[in-house]
């Protein structure tokens, strides 16, 4: 392991990879400001430019440079515009774009900026430790767990419901699964519930569903409700960028418990940033007093910092993986897996012994490039912030703009932007009904893997034995269990106890 470090140091401190860490940060924050695009589309592009480059390390850096700063900076639009820019930082707009709205705009990117940083960084130095032994628990995962998995992150749907709204939260998950069987399975090449409209034959883009649900509606909130238009950064100066003594006591356990839960939930093939920062958030809901669960979603530094550091760490444990089994985890390092075999390189578990200087060189880089993207972004907070310093009546086709651009580009589809425009109707309707919008996009997102995953365990099995047969995929349905019953046993203890108060008085 010295050895490959110093390897690795060398590789990663040379001129060329130095050069390309700073371009790869630099191209992915700008990419992941802008909603709809993604780091998948801008690697996909980018795969010649790192052929012509020769080196595969150079070419790797480059590309993981975009992918982790894609992440980093979609949490620019989830805060300021409520535009999320990548699937992973869906979860960051439920408490930044609050405080955005308070006027604490500075505070929020600075909160999502260091988080981001401890999570990528603490993720570095994991993936630099457990690398090796954690390509062998990866391996264990079948089907089955996966199955398990998808379970666990709808029964947190709980901690997205708000106080009172659990049966509007399931009812919405249940649309998000319903959805999520519109087109063609995965094992099934027929197409269902597309009403005969060959544009759903792949099923909703996750990209157009996600800007109907957050990003159109806040624009219509904005023309329907003058009263809202006129709230926001009162006099247009940015203030507070700095976080109180308090707030960083606050935020610093949560950092630590989300960057090690969101590098292994990154580890696992198939689960990647979105997953990790969606349960980042359930967990610390969860376990917060019930004075700080009230201010979730309202605008809970906790709330921020949660899933800012699990996406970023499970980003970086999503390499795991890809250089040690050549497994992809998800679309972007799919494409990062073909970028690699393009360079003639082979990831597997001989990559370390093989190439040493390109799986230490990526490690290390990602540690440089976490501190490139501090460096970056938090001189820069003071002036991104200014965005909601623009008057009402500009800022709304300007997110109307992006909304429509991000969805058109996705799919490359007129139809797109129809399905856009009539999902985002509904979606104010729901909204002005005090229905929770993200359980809808949870259930979506995690309805086709549970669906594909429970079909693979059962033709396996030959039924659901597989519950039975497999202890982890048990254990983990008992965990869900605990998270959908622990929640109303709290909530049912308070009532009863605010109750006996009531009667002794």
């Amino acid at each position: 392991m010295i050895e490959g470090l110093l390897i690795g140091l060398g590789a990663a401190f040379s001129l060329q990879n130095l050069i390309m860490v700073i371009a790869g940060c630099l191209i992915g924050t700008f990419i992941g400001m802008l909603p709809g695009l993604g780091p998948m589309s801008i690697i996909a592009i980018m795969i010649p430019v790192a052929i012509t480059i020769g080196d595969p390390s150079a070419a790797l850096i480059l590309l993981a440079g975009v992918y982790y700063g894609a992440i980093f900076g979609g949490s620019t639009s989830s805060i300021l515009l409520n535009a999320p820019g990548v699937a992973g930082t869906v979860a960051t707009s439920f408490d930044g774009y609050p405080m955005a709205r308070r006027g604490q705009a500075g505070k929020a990117l600075t909160i999502a900026a260091i988080a981001s940083f401890c999570g990528g960084t603490i993720g570095a130095i994991l993936l630099m430790v457990f690398a090796p032994m954690l390509s062998t628990v990866a391996l264990l995962f079948h089907s089955a767990e996966y199955f398990a998995l998808m379970v666990v992150g709808l029964s947190a749907i709980a901690a997205f419901a708000g106080t009172g709204n659990v049966a509007k939260a399931v009812l919405m998950t249940l649309l998000g699964l319903i959805m999520a069987t519109v087109g063609e399975g995965a094992l099934f090449n027929m197409p269902r519930f597309t009403m005969g409209l060959m544009d759903l034959q792949s099923g909703f883009s996750f990209i157009t569903l996600a800007m109907a649900m957050f990003a159109l509606p806040e624009a219509l909130f904005l023309v329907l409700n003058p009263a809202r238009s006129a709230q926001g950064s009162g006099n247009g100066k940015i203030e507070n960028l700095r976080i109180s003594r308090p707030e960083a006591r606050q935020i610093a356990p949560v950092i630590g418990r989300q960057s090690i839960q969101g590098f292994f939930i990154g580890v696992l093939p198939g689960a990647g940033a979105t997953i990790a920062s969606f349960l980042g958030y359930a967990v610390e809901r969860n376990i917060a007093s019930k004075d700080e669960q009230a201010e979730f979603g309202k605008g809970s530094v906790k709330g921020l910092a949660a899933p800012e550091c699990a996406n970023n760490a499970a980003c970086t444990g999503s390499f795991v993986p890809l250089l040690t089994l050549g497994i992809p985890g998800s679309g972007t390092t799919a494409i990062l897996l073909g970028a690699l075999i393009a360079l003639n390189v082979t990831p597997g578990p001989r990559l370390m012994i093989d190439e040493p200087q390109i799986f230490w060189a990526v490690i290390i880089s990602m540690y440089i490039g976490n501190l490139v993207l501090l460096v970056l972004n938090l001189p820069l907070i003071p002036y991104i912030a200014k965005v909601l310093a623009i008057p009402r009546n500009y800022l709304i086709p300007f997110i109307l703009f992006f909304t429509l651009m991000g969805s058109y580009i996705g799919q490359n589809n007129a139809t797109e932007l129809l399905i856009l425009v009539g999902m985002g109707i509904c979606a104010t309707i729901l909204r002005f009904a005090d229905y929770p919008l993200a359980p809808l996009l949870i259930g979506f997102i995690l309805g086709r893997m549970l669906e594909d995953n429970f079909a693979r365990s059962m033709q396996l099995y030959d039924g659901v034995s597989f519950i039975i047969d497999r202890p982890m995929t048990l254990g983990l349905l008992v965990v869900a269990i605990l998270l959908v019953v622990v929640p109303s046993y709290r909530a049912r203890r308070a009532r009863a106890r605010q109750a006996g108060i009531a009667d002794g008085d």
